[in-house]
Order: structure tokens, then C-alpha cells, then sequence
């Protein structure tokens, strides 16, 4: 089963950027609350979508550079990306099939 790796503000380019398929980031931290509850739905979005989307989590509090350049106030936020770019973004703990709509939507195109 395959669940969320950690990535950096150091390995955001390598692991995200320049992917060659999309890329699920889950922003979170540590004593965010509802970001632990959706830990558990990204894991089984990185296991259903596995090898059609990476799915990657941001420590928010060990890595602010990238936070701050996204723009992420509020955690948890689910950002994808694709070819490199920022095509989608959900705030807040939201159910699965939210998260899977979303990523279905941008697998279409």
C-alpha cells in the first residue's frame, strides 16, 4: 500500500515541479488537528491513485518557504499540480470523494 512521502522546501522542485505526472500536496503541521484526519484520506488517494498521481506532504512548520510562496494560510490545503503548475487547490479537512473529484477532474484533461 502505498501512502504520502515527505518532501522540503529543498526537494519541492525535484518531487513537484518537475514530476512528469500530477503531484497531490497535503500542507500540514503537526498540531493542526483536522490535518490529521485528512492524513488518513491522502494516504488512500496515494494508494487508489498510485502511479497516475504522486502524493507528497509539506511540514508547514519545518518548511515555510514554500508555504509562504503558495500563498497557505489555512491548513490542511491540498494543492495540485501539474506539468509543473498549480491547477487546483482544496482547504480544510473534505471528505474523500472531494479530493478524489478533484483529481479526477484535472486526469481527464
Amino acid at each position: 500500500m502505498s501512502s504520502a512521502v515527505a518532501v522540503t522546501d529543498s526537494s519541492f522542485e525535484q518531487d513537484v515541479i518537475s514530476s512528469d505526472i500530477p503531484v497531490l500536496v497535503d500542507f500540514w503541521a503537526p498540531w493542526c488537528g483536522p490535518c490529521r484526519v485528512v492524513a488518513t484520506v491522502v494516504d488512500e488517494i496515494a494508494s487508489q491513485y498510485e502511479g497516475k498521481v504522486k502524493v507528497v506532504k509539506l511540514n508547514t512548520d519545518e518548511n515555510p518557504g514554500i508555504a509562504t510562496q503558495y500563498g497557505i494560510r489555512s491548513i490542511p490545503t491540498l494543492m495540485l499540480f501539474k506539468g509543473g503548475q498549480k491547477v487546483d487547490s482544496v482547504v480544510g479537512a473534505v471528505p474523500k470523494t472531494t479530493i478524489a473529484n478533484t483529481i479526477e477532474k484535472h486526469l481527464a484533461e
